[in-house]
């Protein structure tokens, strides 16, 4: 797609389509921008009424265009759009972003959508929108944008969101944000986040993207995800709402654990991209990694202030976020010390104190030293600057600021700013520090979250591929996928290989019998049937049956509760205790993932989870499970012994395999038993997936993915 987005985002030659004089119109506007933003290239109006639109001549109809132009901007109510796009692509144009709105976002608009799609189609005409605002790109100073803009120099972030008012609020922040391009693409339509991330991660000059994101964007969106990684370009994603795929899913814990949200997330964040919890954060982690340098060899962080109260706050987030504040060599706090005064203290954080404040050379110097500890790889400056400093206070903040830039330049270590109110970083002060190499960050939480993110491991492009491919295999499907009992659960799932306790169904009291002695003379009773899944809640399981007796009167209770819901009654070996965990596959989000969390009757309680994309080795799996709040429990650690991972993690790589294989929707087994030898699944419940969907019956949120592959 992005040899066909060229045109469209660098275009020669623009049409608007609903050019008017008329202030307020989105195709007033739109000229007033293309004016304001200096675009070079021709316009034309269309627009049968009138013969020019500010100064700009205007034709009938798109088809009396006298060229065929690269770009037409469609600004008009929504019925009349099918037939600009079709004569638009019949006229050879080269794309064409629309405005108007009622299309899908509204109730009666998605026959509309379905008939813009088609006309797009079938002339292969790249769409952006409906219901966005369009594209504005600073650096080829082209603005195709129907809503107010004030030009500004261009910057190395790109912004691409399904939100037109988050596009027009960044263009006009004042945090130091320089922005390449910013597409506002309402309901992608035709060209999805995936087509724009793959155009703009080998466009010159964009160093960074940032990402807002109303619907996950199916299987293609890994292929954009893919080309940022192989583009070295960092990504901060914010995805806001949830789709309605996983509700299917709501009967097992694993809906509540792992929904499409969290599942989104772990693929964002296997892709090395930066997963941002509010538009604030989205936009400084975009601007803080496009000029940012990833620290090398050690990644210990320190903290430079003139504020005792700023040092203990920041040393607080650090530890929230664990990052690593090392205590500071014995060298590095001599030379320190020569160069502070007598009240500063010598740590990490580093109070330097306003004694010092504006002096150059003795700030840029502790910068230097700072950078040359052997245990340092980061360095974050707490920089505040009221706004409109004039006189003696604006040139002693300029001193303070030209003493970090000379002190990070000399040292090389990757040094990065923030204010600690985002209201305190001055729009010119931060683009001073962009410029020159330096992140400069609004907020000192948000600080030290952009720190964060610049240790992120990069993403691996083969395996974003792979993902990609195998969740076009499954495909778009119904979410009415039938329910399988407990027992016809465990058989399917010890014929793909799985570690299940043994067990099987019982008949009569006289079967009940004899699997007391099968199964090793202490058993589990519980009901099987399709539709039950917690069994504790309707007392239907007994529990440490260790005699003929017991076993026998607990059946009389269960079977009578089994007919009641046309079950069976299920016998199994009791096993051993262990570290209780939920160990889940399910391809109910964005991609297949297989989940793994602290389980047993507290999974939802304390809903402590790590999510990994399919396919999944089991080494991948045991390197995730370390991020656990309980991975104490398993590792041996705080005196605990170790429990055997391997097997938990072959167990896990297992189930996702046997969800694939098995054309399964979700696989969940809770508890699963892990001791010092071995993990069996103690509970099982599975649900096959639905029929394929049409292409009329496409869930909202995967339109995109179909309509541009």
């Amino acid at each position: 797609m992005r040899a066909g987005l060229e045109r469209l985002f660098r275009p020669a030659s623009v049409a608007v389509v609903g050019a008017s004089d008329r202030p307020g119109s989105y195709g007033h506007q739109t000229l007033v921008n293309l004016a304001a933003i200096g675009y070079p290239g021709e316009v034309w109006g269309v627009n049968p009424y009138r013969a020019t639109a500010l100064g700009r001549p205007c034709v009938p109809t798109v088809a009396d265009l006298p060229v065929a132009v690269d770009a037409v901007v469609v600004a008009i109510p929504a019925a009349g759009v099918v037939e600009v796009i079709e004569q638009a692509g019949a006229r050879g144009c080269g794309g064409a972003v629309v405005f108007s709105a009622g299309f899908r976002e509204v109730a009666h608009g998605d026959e509309l959508q379905r008939d813009l799609v088609a006309a797009a189609d079938q002339h292969g005409l790249p769409v952006c929108g409906p219901n966005g605002n369009g594209i504005v790109s600073m650096h080829a100073r082209v603005a195709l944008w129907g809503d107010a803009l004030v030009p500004r120099e261009p910057g190395p972030v790109a912004l691409v969101s399904q939100s037109g008012n988050v596009a027009v609020n960044a263009l006009a922040s004042r945090r130091g944000l320089r922005l390449h391009t910013v597409v506002a693409g309402g309901n992608h339509a035709v060209l999805s986040a995936a087509d724009y991330l793959e155009f703009l991660a080998t466009e010159e000059d964009v160093s960074a993207i940032a990402l807002y994101l109303e619907e996950d964007g199916g299987p293609a969106f890994c292929d954009g995800l893919a080309v940022c990684a192989e583009a070295g370009i960092p990504l901060a994603v914010l995805k806001v709402g949830c789709s309605e795929a996983g509700a299917a899913s709501a009967a097992a814990h694993t809906a509540a654990l792992a929904g499409d949200q969290r599942v989104f997330r772990a693929l964002v964040e296997e892709a090395g991209a930066a997963w941002a919890d509010d538009v604030h954060e989205l936009l400084e982690l975009a601007k803080a990694m496009a000029v940012g340098a990833r620290p090398t060899g050690n990644p210990g962080l320190a903290i430079m202030t003139c504020s005792g109260g700023d040092s203990a706050q920041g040393a607080d987030e650090a530890q929230r976020r664990r990052l690593r504040l090392p205590s500071l060599a014995p060298d590095t706090r001599e030379r320190l010390a020569r160069s502070l005064p007598a009240a500063a203290t010598v740590a990490n954080p580093l109070d330097y104190t306003s004694m010092i404040w504006g002096h150059s050379d003795s700030l840029g110097e502790l910068v230097v030293t700072l950078g040359e500890d052997p245990q340092i790889g980061q360095i974050l400056v707490f920089y505040d600057q009221p706004p409109d400093l004039t006189g003696a206070a604006e040139s002693s903040w300029r001193a303070v600021r030209e003493g970090i830039i000379a002190g990070a330049t000399r040292s090389g270590t990757p040094t990065m700013v923030c204010s600690t109110l985002p209201e305190l970083l001055d729009d010119e002060a931060a683009w001073r520090f962009v410029q020159v190499g330096i992140p400069a960050v609004a907020g000192l939480r948000t600080g030290l979250r952009c720190v964060e993110a610049m240790v992120m491991e990069p993403g691996d492009p083969r395996r974003l591929r792979e993902m990609a491919a195998l969740a076009r295999s499954i495909g778009a499907r119904s979410p009415d996928g039938e329910w399988i009992s407990e027992s016809e659960s465990k058989e399917l799932l010890r014929g793909a290989g799985i570690d299940v306790v043994a067990g099987r169904v019982v008949r009569d009291e006289q079967d009940v019998a004899a699997a007391v002695t099968e199964l090793g003379g202490r058993i589990a009773l519980k009901v099987s049937a399709v539709g039950l899944r917690h069994k504790s809640e309707l007392a239907a399981l007994a529990l440490g049956l260790d005699s003929v007796d017991r076993a026998v009167v607990a059946h009389r209770r269960l079977s009578a509760l089994a007919a009641e819901c046309g079950g069976t009654v299920l016998a199994e070996e009791m096993i051993e205790p262990g570290v209780e965990l939920l160990v889940a596959a399910t391809v109910d989000a964005v991609v297949p993932a297989v989940v793994i969390g602290m389980g047993g009757m507290w999974t939802e309680v304390l809903t402590d989870v790590v999510v990994v994309p399919l396919p999944a080795s089991a080494a991948r799996i045991e390197r995730a499970l370390r991020s656990l709040r309980g991975a104490p429990l398993l590792f041996g650690e705080r005196g605990q012994p170790p429990v055997d991972v391997e097997a938990l993690s072959r167990l896990a790589e297992r189930t996702g395999e046997a969800l694939l294989e098995a054309s399964l929707a979700l696989v969940e087994l809770n508890p699963v038993l892990v001791g010092e030898r071995g993990a069996v699944a103690v509970d099982a419940v599975v649900r096959r997936r639905g029929p394929a969907l049409s292409a009329t019956t496409v869930p909202r949120g995967l339109e995109a993915v179909q309509s541009t592959t």
